[in-house]
């Protein structure tokens, strides 16, 4: 099989335009959240809705959130819902037996019916011709709409669902609703009948008693649900809708009635009454018939069972709510009214906006500026903003809300003889206004908030009690990357959320690592790392093995490790080949020479032998033993020169006494490589109880364990191999050639096993790491499939009472170059899998395919489990000659650490020389200033002081200069309040000042300056004894080695106010130019600004520039400068140092209101806007002689991205990247193997998403948008929403731009099975092409190992 090919030697030009766009860290701002049995009929689950994907998760048995899946939609999801399962309704789909289904509105315009199947672990759109698989899926699209018409009429902005099952309604903003009605039929459609209000014919619906039909806002809705055994027939849906009609201050409730048979709404009734402002209508499940009115300040239960006369039967006033519990007892402000941002509520508002989902509705003009009437300040009248009701509760169902005040109550409804009546707690939990609740059946109450992070609450006792965070480091403001103390990785620190709940992330890429201990770089030639357990059924581990190259160590596991090797009874001054427990109280040392059997004694651990020494056997071959393995009861060994495989046994001749005896020997015809023998630890690992429709489509109910071993050899090839104890000879069960060649049809050099695994997920299969970097998949074949048998390595004692299995090879990734070792997180068959080469990657093996995820942790030569008391998901890896004890963080859903800041974090800055962050905070609540600027330690967040600004100035943009040998920080502020905008995009008459600050390093600074103190490198003592140095499980016990780090408190560095200036109008932005002058915005100004070399730091104004309209941003790259205003998008101006003057040299050809902008180099800059899309603008198609303001930029390529850019710097992903055997010999010159030097962006955003912008050759470009665009058509890829995926991504896009390339749609191809991708890829036939007249442009073929290994190189680079 062809793995690896490149048809030509391409390298990226300079100004490069060809980019992909990868989303490394997806949004973590969650929208919408719904519970329901998505899995199976038996789990119950939780999926998020965030915008522009789909999270499922689930809350443990410990009360912490696991994501299980995460995907994006590649659309814009505006609501969701759960459709429960009814037996009368979908007995038709019996796949789907006892499953809810999750429906889905989108900007499709469609309402999409997603399932989810258990295989494959992420969503998905499923043709009906495709089995079925774990994702979600497609089920069906009705359209929402009837007909066109502007954004308040679209269908789909609400959806609400019958408690049954039966109906399903959506709504637009206004007067439009859809009403859908399930299918009961015995076809396969989920939808059987539809109506839209209006209809195409009809502007009203019909009415009675004088009311008048939907013509308003739909505020809210929900379904007025009937009890189902009292209907033998199909019955017409009750819809509750509460509507504001234009003019008028008061919300009203109508109630219609689908009239199903004559297809037909009917209003029934009108309910309103002078008080409060009504918000919500919420049914009270399992009561058919009432409902909550949420108003401002008080809650009415409806009586609704006769539609025809609606009344209030039991109010609720929420001004007099019982007293809440003290603030102290829970989390301390964590809430605060969003003032309007001074320029001119961009970034607040738009925040607000995106988390809360309220669609803004513009005008024609995309550049309109929300007014601030359009987002005002949140009330806190008692107003109910969420709420959720107990599961299951039949009798009195009971609902936790939240009001805006931040508590959270519970209301209790139950029946006496007069009536229904409503019970309101007191405070069961004050936090944030929480904006979305879930009560889950296990008595989990999910809590999520907007722009800061959410809870799990537990209720219990009559009260709710804090068990874990949900992480949301929504919105991002800004960041900065540094490779913080030479990590070999970068890190993302960024300002996140907004006040009172601002905090700094310090963002990581894949799965989190906690680091523990670790030791100094005295370790050299350890060939092999060990966990062993002194019983088998044992939940911690009990001995640590090290192997050197000629030495063997033994360390006891637990709060200290401590030699213990003569203890143990292991030999000392051999290099160990493997270890590991045969038998509880009995371990083994396989080394060179011998097999040696040990007894440790009870110093060594408490369940040994109590003698002053250990007891050992040993065993010997007739030549040197090359390879071994432990199992249950059994050891494998094999020789290598003549080549033997031998099967030892141990057997007992008298009180601590044992022998190691051959039971079987087979010569072998090929050479091993490795050998791995699964453990059986559990009854539910027996392969022998898998069920009996499992084993009729999978013939791998032969192997059973505790007789069964993988093999890797030299052939090269993998065998599962049995033997029966007792009995002579052995069994090939099945084989696995390995036959890999590229595209000359070379044999790919270094395909020899390394290690292998059995793996044990929905089904077996072999998992195996090659001497070469690359991993292999192999599974059984279906019964239905051609197999061709395979002869087996053995030569000798063969059983041949049936042929081996031909093994297919399901998936091939290649993860580096180096060795591909295998280390399982714990002894089962279906544990996932740390794969080591170039790097540490995480496999998953439940997935489809071969799903890997990079470990956040550098380079490591092996690595091993290690399960303690103390640490129960430790991880040792030993990397640059030091051994490291992290612990893996694996169910932790981002990768993300807080350190809480208070305020609103608007700029950082990183300060290479003090190692410490300079942070822009603004809201703050400190009285005697709102903004500062302070100095945080990166290591622990702690903020070590703050320069404070004057009361009423709020600080805006920043700059780190260095001026000959002064660090200068620069700072621009606003002095005014109100907004800085005019809503045509004019500035407005406003001031602000720009403030110079001088970074001074001192020794013994005086305490009257503020001061902070440097990171300075300390030392320890080296110890010489190995492994004493690990002492504990914290981090002040890990010992230092030459590149830790530690406050050195005799150095400091002072922050003195040098200079300030006022400026005509706000400064929004500040930038570096040449060298030696630095640009400053204020209003639709900028200045060239300079500092007086006689009178420094004073700051000297050269020359001004100027714009239409507010200048947002500013960036330049050598001379050139650009600027984005929030109209007329970018400008191109340069500085002439001899005029004295700035002149402007192109315009964007596009209104735009610019988010960021950045200059890639002279010519070409990457933009985004206010409107979700990033774009790629240059004037490397002018030259320089016909340059003028006229002269209008080329956007040469676009993005939609669905959310908005607020931040855009340029990566330097310098870690060496993958090569094959082409790039060994020279051939590739590739242009993703070196981005240290090329133009990679990396992008933030609103809610959440870290983007990275990789630049590629025009080659790989085109070969990239062709599998693009068949992964968006195929059906096991396509978008699950059924959004036309070039549409959606040239969204806002001018004609002739090209797109930048989706990397998360291409992503999707290295999930996928080898068949899988040579299915997407294959040339379809054309049935109809002897019929036509012009003939269809024919699909180019493509090969898939080149469109697999150039996506490796770009999943590698990010990760």
């Amino acid at each position: 099989m062809a793995v690896s090919e490149e048809e030509s030697s391409t390298v990226i030009p300079h100004g490069a335009t060809n980019y992909i766009a990868k989303r490394v860290l997806k949004g973590s701002a969650v929208l919408q959240v719904v519970y329901g049995r998505i899995r199976s009929h038996s789990s119950m689950d939780i999926v998020f809705a965030k915008e522009t994907s789909l999270e499922m998760v689930i809350i443990d048995d410990n009360g912490v959130l696991q994501s299980l899946c995460d995907q994006p939609i590649f659309g814009t999801i505006k609501d969701i819902a759960v459709l429960p399962w009814n037996q009368r309704f979908r007995r038709a789909i019996p796949q789907l037996q006892g499953k809810d289904l999750l429906l889905v509105t989108s900007d499709s315009g469609k309402l999409s019916v997603l399932s989810f199947h258990t295989e494959m672990h992420r969503f998905i759109f499923l043709a009906d011709d495709i089995p079925f698989l774990l994702r979600f899926f497609a089920l069906c699209h009705p359209p929402l709409s009837s007909s066109g018409g502007s954004l308040r009429h679209q269908i789909g902005r609400m959806l609400t669902v019958d408690t049954n099952g039966c109906f399903i309604a959506s709504s637009a903003f206004e007067g439009h609703l859809a009403l859908l009605k399930v299918s009961s039929s015995t076809s396969a459609d989920i939808i059987d009948k539809k109506i839209f209000c209006p209809s195409d014919n009809e502007k009203s619906i019909s009415t009675g008693m004088g009311v008048s039909g939907i013509h308003g806002t739909i505020w809210s809705m929900c379904f007025i649900s009937k009890d189902m055994n009292l209907f033998s027939e199909e019955h017409d849906p009750l819809l509750a809708v509460l509507l504001n009609r234009k003019g008028s201050l008061l919300n009203e409730l109508l109630l219609l009635e689908w009239n199903t048979k004559d297809n037909c709404v009917n209003v029934l009734s009108q309910y309103a009454e002078l008080g409060p402002l009504a918000l919500d209508i919420v049914e009270v499940p399992y009561s058919y018939g009432y409902a909550f009115l949420f108003r401002v300040s008080d809650a009415l239960l409806m009586d609704l069972r006769d539609p025809h006369s609606p009344s209030c039967v039991y109010r609720t006033s929420l001004n007099f709510l019982p007293s809440a519990l003290d603030d102290h007892t829970f989390i301390l402000e964590s809430y605060r009214n969003n003032d309007v941002d001074e320029e001119g509520n961009i970034c607040n508002v738009a925040a607000s906006a995106l988390l809360e989902l309220k669609d803004i509705i513009k005008d024609d003009d995309p550049m309109n500026i929300d007014d601030d009437n359009a987002y005002s300040s949140k009330s806190t009248s008692n107003r109910v903003c969420s709420w959720c009701w107990e599961p299951g509760n039949f009798v009195n169902p009971r609902m936790i809300f939240c009001v805006d005040t931040r508590e959270l109550f519970m209301v209790e409804i139950y029946s006496e003889s007069n009536g229904l009546k409503v019970n309101l707690s007191d405070c069961l939990y004050k936090g944030s206004p929480f904006k979305e609740l879930l009560w889950t059946e296990n008595g989990y109450v999910t809590a999520l908030a907007e722009m800061s992070d959410g809870m799990i609450l537990e209720f219990e006792g009559g009260k709710l009690n804090y068990k874990s965070p949900i992480q949301n480091i929504s919105p991002i403001l800004d960041m900065s990357l540094v490779d913080y103390h030479d990590e070999k990785h970068e890190q993302i620190f960024a300002c996140c959320g907004m006040a009172p709940e601002g905090s700094l992330r310090v963002i990581r890429n894949g799965v989190s690592l906690e680091s523990l201990l670790k030791t100094a770089p005295d370790y050299q030639g350890i060939t092999g790392t060990w966990t062993v357990k002194m019983k088998v059924t044992d939940c911690y581990h009990s001995f640590l093995v090290l192997s050197f190259v000629e030495e063997t160590r033994v360390l006891s596991v637990g709060v200290s490790f401590t030699d213990v090797t003569d203890l143990v009874g292991f030999r000392p001054d051999v290099c160990t080949l493997a270890c590991g427990l045969i038998r509880d109280g009995l371990l083994v040392q396989i080394h060179q020479t011998a097999v040696r059997l040990v007894v440790p004694t009870t110093t060594a651990h408490p369940d040994g032998i109590p003698c002053p020494s250990p007891t050992y056997t040993s065993w010997s071959a007739d030549t040197g033993i090359n390879l071994g393995a432990i199992g249950n009861n059994f050891i494998v060994v094999s020789t290598s020169n003549p080549c033997h495989l031998y099967i030892l046994g141990v057997r007992r001749l008298e009180r601590f006494q044992y022998e190691v005896y051959q039971m079987q020997n087979v010569r072998l015809e090929h050479e091993l490589s490795c050998i791995s023998i699964p453990q059986k630890l559990t009854e539910e690992d027996d392969l022998s109880n898998y069920p009996v429709d499992y084993i009729k489509v999978d013939p791998t109910h032969a192997v059973k364990l505790g007789n069964t071993f993988v093999i890797g050899t030299h052939r090269p090839s993998v065998e599962i191999i049995s033997f029966k104890p007792g009995q002579h000879g052995f069994k090939a069960l099945a084989v696995g050639a390995i036959s890999l060649v590229n595209s000359t049809g070379t044999t790919i050099s270094g395909s020899i096993p390394q290690d292998v695994r059995l793996v044990k997920a929905d089904r077996l299969y072999i998992l195996s790491g090659l001497r070469n970097g690359m991993l292999l998949r192999f599974e059984w074949p279906l019964p239905y499939a051609d197999s061709v048998n395979m002869r087996s390595s053995l030569r000798s004692g063969v059983v041949n009472d049936s042929c081996p299995v031909n093994l297919d090879l399901i998936s091939i990734r290649r993860i580096g170059i180096t060795p591909a070792f295998l280390v399982p997180l714990n002894d089962h068959l279906d544990a996932d899998i740390i794969a080591l080469s170039d790097r540490p990657w995480l496999l998953q093996t439940a997935r489809h395919s071969l799903s890997l995820t990079s470990i956040s942790f550098q380079a490591s030569t092996h690595a091993t489990a290690v399960c303690s008391s103390e640490c129960p998901n430790g991880v040792l890896f030993v990397s640059e000659n030091s051994l490291h004890l992290l612990e893996m963080m694996q169910n932790k859903r981002l990768n993300v650490q807080k350190f809480p800041l208070g305020g609103t974090p608007r700029k950082i800055l990183y300060h290479s020389e003090s190692r410490l962050l300079l942070v822009l905070r603004t809201d703050l609540s400190d009285d005697s200033c709102s903004s500062d600027i302070c100095c945080v330690d990166p290591a622990s967040g702690s903020v070590l002081s703050s320069f404070k600004l004057d009361v009423g100035e709020t600080g805006k943009c920043m700059e780190l200069l260095k001026v000959g040998s002064e660090h200068v920080l620069v700072v621009g502020t606003s002095l005014s309040s109100g907004p800085a905008i005019m809503s045509s995009g004019e500035a407005e008459s406003t001031r602000g000042r720009l403030i110079v600050l001088c970074l001074e390093h001192r020794q013994n600074s005086d305490s009257g300056s503020m001061t902070f103190y440097s990171k300075g490198g300390g030392s320890s003592s080296q110890r010489t004894s190995p492994f004493r140095e690990i002492s504990g499980y914290g981090t002040d016990s890990l010992c230092s080695s030459p590149d830790d780090n530690s406050f050195d408190e005799t150095e400091s560095w002072n922050l003195r106010l040098a200079y300030s200036t006022n400026m005509r109008g706000i400064v929004l932005a500040i930038c570096s130019y040449l060298d030696c002058y630095f640009l400053a915005s204020a209003g639709n100004a900028f200045y060239v600004c300079s500092f007086q070399s006689d009178n420094f730091p004073r700051v000297k104004r050269l020359a001004v520039g100027r714009t239409r309209f507010m200048i947002m941003t500013l960036t330049t790259h050598f001379t050139t400068i650009a600027v984005g205003d929030c109209r007329d998008g970018v400008l191109y101006f340069a500085y002439s140092e001899d005029s004295k003057k700035v002149e402007q040299l192109y315009s964007d050809p596009v209104q735009r209101l610019v988010a960021d902008c950045h200059l890639v180099n002279v010519d070409t800059a990457i933009v985004s806007d206010r409107m979700g899309s990033v774009a790629i603008v240059s004037c490397s198609h002018h030259s320089g002689d016909n340059a003028s303001p006229e002269c209008n930029l080329k956007v040469c390529s676009s993005f939609y991205m669905g959310e908005i850019v607020m931040s855009i710097k340029k990566g330097s992903f310098s870690h060496k990247l993958l090569a094959d055997d082409e790039m060994r010999d020279g051939h590739i010159a590739s242009s993703i193997m070196d981005l240290s030097q090329s133009n990679t962006i990396v992008a933030s955003t609103l809610l959440g998403s870290i983007i990275v912008f990789i630049p590629i050759s025009r080659d790989e470009y085109e070969l990239l948008k062709d599998v693009e665009s068949r992964i968006a058509e195929h059906s096991l890829t396509a978008p699950i929403l059924r959004n036309v995926h070039e549409v959606f991504r040239s969204r806002q896009s001018p004609a002739g731009a090209e797109r930048i390339l989706d990397g998360d749609m291409l992503g999707q191809f290295l999930d996928l099975t080898n068949a899988q991708q040579e299915d997407i890829l294959a040339v379809p036939e054309d049935p109809l092409a002897m019929y036509r007249t012009v003939p269809k442009p024919q699909l180019k073929k493509l090969n898939v190992s080149q469109v697999v290994r150039l996506l490796e190189r770009v999943h590698c680079a990010i990760n």
